[in-house]
């Protein structure tokens, strides 16, 4: 086995890497941004992979792989729920119509999209969700709520699941659903998290009018539907490469460490270990991902593969930043902008923001439950 690019995918690697030296500064204007951003979609960068009938140039996911791993030593996070998770979903389930309607206007970066899959009483059971879609004539109207909802504020439009019959078993029953955050009744409320960011929502539906033909799939097969979702949405290497980021932080802070101006050897061999180790876990956990998109450039469809993937992946970042939390002891704990924080305080964030990592997208306990039945064949409890 291989485990270095060729050298025609190095060569494809050091011109983005050129590309990407020139992002803007993080405190450059926001039409320096904005100006970054169009010229990202410009190139295809975001779709790199899809189809070339889809708005993509047909490059394949190892590639679009490689791409998210250069663009992240430079900060350039390439890749949104609208390119990873409806868009695909809409190739595979979307009518024509819907894919002529929505597709070229996602290559293109032209609308952004969120997810209103979780409610406050179907998170890990979601199957459990009670938001209504009642049907009256060429429409749904939907009643109910969304909660962490990502990006809600910033979004265009919501893939949102819905209960079409009630009475159906959980699993059966459900619609999936396009709906414009424009429609009235749709109402944001946000919710701030333990690092005191704004990037999770509450989303409140009170009559909502969706076309039917903003359906995706059967009425009452959107379970099927949100499965595919699901899987792209836990087929990504973001958060290998956010555990990678944060240790290369810490790697850095340990060998600057110094204890009455020299190293302290019992203390630094310990430290090593500790970094030696979340550096193997890190590798494995990055070839855990690297694994996904292979199979899904050989036209395989990963399933507890991903949920292996998203996992691993997930406790490794925990792992990386509660080391990082309890490295300086005390000091560790201290928010960011305050004199004596380590990292200026990132420590002590990366830790606060890494909870939401085994939660979200799929608990670890969900994951490792698909592991145990598709993967390894085990009856259900």
């Amino acid at each position: 086995m291989e485990f270095r690019w060729d050298p025609d995918e190095q060569r494809f690697s050091d011109e983005m890497e050129a590309f990407f030296r020139q992002r803007p500064a993080k405190d450059a204007s926001a039409a320096e941004h904005r100006a970054f951003r169009e010229e990202l979609y410009r190139r295809g960068l975001p779709t790199m992979h899809w189809p070339e009938e889809h708005g993509g140039s047909g490059a394949g996911h190892m590639r679009q792989l490689l791409l998210k791993e250069t663009a992240h030593r430079y900060g350039v996070q390439i890749g949104t729920s609208a390119t990873t998770m409806v868009g695909p979903t809409l190739m595979l389930h979307g009518s024509p119509e819907q894919r002529e309607a929505f597709l070229p206007r996602i290559a293109t970066g032209e609308i952004e999209w969120c997810q209103g899959f979780s409610e406050p009483g179907a998170g890990s059971d979601l199957a459990s969700l009670q938001t209504r879609g009642d049907r009256v004539g060429d429409d749904y109207v939907v009643n109910g709520q969304k909660v962490w909802t990502s990006n809600a504020h910033k979004s265009d439009w919501i893939f949102v699941l819905v209960r079409t019959d009630k009475d159906a078993p959980k699993h059966r029953g459900i619609s999936y659903l396009l709906a414009d955050m424009r429609t009235p009744g749709i109402r944001i409320q946000p919710l701030i998290n333990l690092a005191g960011e704004h990037g999770f929502n509450e989303v409140f539906f009170d009559d909502v009018h969706v076309p039917v033909a903003n359906r995706v799939g059967e009425e009452n097969r959107g379970w099927y539907v949100a499965t595919t979702t699901l899987d792209f949405e836990r087929s990504g290497i973001e958060r290998v490469l956010t555990a990678d980021g944060d240790l290369v932080r810490l790697e850095d802070h340990v060998r600057e460490q110094k204890r009455d101006g020299k190293p302290s050897q019992p203390e630094e061999a310990a430290k090593r270990g500790r970094m030696a180790e979340l550096r193997i876990q890190t590798e494995v956990s990055r070839l855990l991902a690297h694994r996904v998109a292979w199979m899904q450039s050989q036209d395989l469809v990963p399933n507890y593969e991903a949920s292996m993937a998203k996992m691993f992946g997930s406790d490794v970042g925990q792992r990386v930043a509660q080391e990082g939390a309890n490295l300086d002891g005390m000091y560790g704990q201290l928010a960011p902008g305050e004199p004596s924080a380590p990292l200026d305080g990132a420590l002590a964030f990366r830790y606060l923001d890494s909870l939401r990592l085994t939660i979200g997208q799929g608990t670890g306990e969900i994951q490792r439950n698909v592991i145990a039945t598709r993967g390894l064949g085990l009856p259900r409890g």
